[in-house]
């Protein structure tokens, strides 16, 4: 079954944050290759949606959020079955501290 992906401005606003610092700090080419590396990384949610692991941090939430790996990063997301899609909402760096991720995604 394939369905959409969709990101939240939230999680739109993460991915540029993180390409902002990659290339304030790193360089263009870094900031390029990692933002394309989280965002082909979702497209194989179209196909797999449930392929990504219950976020623990986030159970209490009745969306079961899921979450996928792209290096340190972590990919949050739902199924919104009533959309018939898959939605992106948070992309949270795994090193920062773990509540942070509740402050984020919850809001």
């Amino acid at each position: 079954m394939e369905i959409k992906v969709l990101w939240t401005d939230f999680a739109k606003s993460a991915v540029r944050s993180i390409f902002d610092y990659y290339l304030e700090h790193v360089s263009r080419n870094l900031a390029r290759k990692l933002v394309v590396g989280i965002v082909s990384e979702t497209r194989q949610l179209q196909y797999q949606p449930t392929m990504g692991t219950l976020e623990p941090l986030l159970e209490k939430d009745p969306r079961e959020f899921r979450c996928i790996l792209y290096k340190s990063y972590k990919i949050i997301y739902w199924i919104n079955l009533d959309r018939k899609a898959i939605e992106i909402v948070d992309v949270f760096d795994a090193r920062q501290n773990p509540i942070k991720i509740i402050k984020s995604t919850l809001k």
